[in-house]
């Protein structure tokens, strides 16, 4: 099933029949298939609404370039559009941050949530990545003394030395989008968001680090952690039965 909004258009699936709907938000670059364990387990207690981020799975990209704040008004809309009333949003890190917004900056009325891994909070630079980050801005410049016939091939040999996978992987057209969401800092947000939340986190996770998880649950009023040993950003694929099972213990509760 699609849904558009103004010119962004979004592919979704649903799940389940119970009365209480869960909406599931994945990572940047994950799609509905991603989170199959999951659906699979929680369409037995719950309605289940999960989608395709425009420019993955069968969602296709609008001719602009997005921001963190499109992404959380073509999430709301939808919701208003398809008549849900107060489902609970479960986000892993990109989908985090939409549902960081959502509540800390648009203030919609959501009362659980539950964050894996969320991202949100700007990274610190260490010494050896402001170097890199400086080098790169510097070498970027070169580029203009170039023939017109170089540009384009100097470019992607410094997006092969510099960037990340993720950046790398993109089309040319998302790579701005890409570029705006990281470097939107959510975390003055958190202390706005006062539903019920639990925080889900790995341990080992090196994109969004364990100080993240601990920031959140520092600024987010009714939060609670639970790190998960052993395992890293994708805490859900690691541990897919673990991080069921605590997602049904915080959620029995709701179930009509």
């Amino acid at each position: 099933m699609y849904f558009t909004y103004e010119d962004i258009t979004m592919y979704y699936e649903k799940y389940g029949t119970s009365k209480k709907t869960i909406i599931i938000l994945p990572g940047w670059g994950d799609t509905r298939k991603t989170f199959t364990y999951m659906v699979d387990f929680l369409k037995n207690f719950f309605t289940i609404y999960i989608m395709d981020y425009p420019g993955f799975g069968n969602s296709p990209f609008p001719k602009k370039d997005l921001t963190i704040y499109h992404y959380s008004d073509l999430i709301y809309h939808w919701i208003q559009e398809l008549n849900i009333s107060d489902p609970i949003l479960i986000g892993h890190s990109f989908g985090g941050r939409i549902i960081t917004t959502m509540l800390g900056y648009y203030h919609y009325p959501f009362h659980n949530i539950i964050l894996m891994n969320s991202a949100g909070i700007k990274a610190r630079q260490n010494l050896y990545k402001k170097v890199r980050t400086y080098t790169y801005k510097f070498l970027k410049k070169l580029k203009k003394i170039l023939p017109n016939k170089y540009q384009e091939r100097y470019q992607k040999f410094l997006l092969s030395k510099f960037a990340s996978n993720d950046y790398k992987n993109l089309s040319p057209t998302m790579m701005q989008t890409f570029k705006n969401i990281i470097n939107e800092d959510l975390k003055p947000y958190l202390k706005y968001i006062h539903a019920k939340t639990l925080l889900i986190w790995g341990n080992k996770d090196e994109a969004t680090p364990i100080r993240d998880a601990n920031t959140m649950h520092k600024l987010i009023p009714k939060s609670e952690l639970v790190v998960i040993d052993n395992t890293d950003h994708f805490t859900y694929l690691q541990k897919p039965q673990l991080v069921n099972q605590i997602i049904y213990e915080q959620l029995k509760d709701e179930i009509i």
